[in-house]
């Protein structure tokens, strides 16, 4: 197997797609080497808009506040980021940065790779976004689900703490 269709089987995005379209699709990636601490994305940067997948090893996600950087999520296989500009915002929408934790292998895709898949086959373009689309959502729900842990905590609501 190969590692593009091997992390792409990972990934959610791809539940609905047949082998044949996941090979299709996978053409579509390059892979990038990361050595421990390397940058992938950075608020305000000039990264393109491109679409990443974790492929191996471990992304961790920081924020920068006045008190320093904070890491608040790490990225395991199967994963995405930079999907704000791959959707096409802007890259000073990127709130957070992205850093190789080891040695780390990152699928990388434009989007004007994923608009010739548009053009070529809608259906399998389709399957793809609504797959982005339902790895957004849960995200959504588990920061939604915290913030409601955190209200609960705050406010001593429902006596679990």
């Amino acid at each position: 197997m190969s590692l593009v269709l091997d992390a792409l089987r990972v990934s959610t995005i791809t539940e609905e797609l047949t082998d044949a379209e996941l090979e299709i699709f996978g053409d579509l990636f390059d892979i990038k080497n990361l050595k421990a601490g390397d940058l992938i994305v950075q608020p305000g940067g000039k990264e393109p808009d491109n679409l990443y997948i974790l492929a191996h090893g471990e992304i961790q996600v920081k924020i920068h506040s006045n008190e320093g950087d904070t890491a608040i999520h790490v990225l395991k296989p199967g994963d995405l980021a930079g999907i704000i500009t791959f959707v096409g915002g802007a890259p000073s929408q990127h709130s957070a940065a992205l850093y190789s934790i080891g040695e780390s292998k990152v699928l990388s895709m434009t989007s004007a790779q994923f608009d010739t898949l548009v053009c070529s086959r809608p259906m399998t373009a389709h399957k793809i976004m609504r797959g982005i689309v339902r790895y957004m959502h849960g995200i959504v729900r588990n920061m939604n689900a915290k913030s409601s842990e955190l209200s609960s905590y705050i406010y001593r609501n429902s006596g679990g703490y």
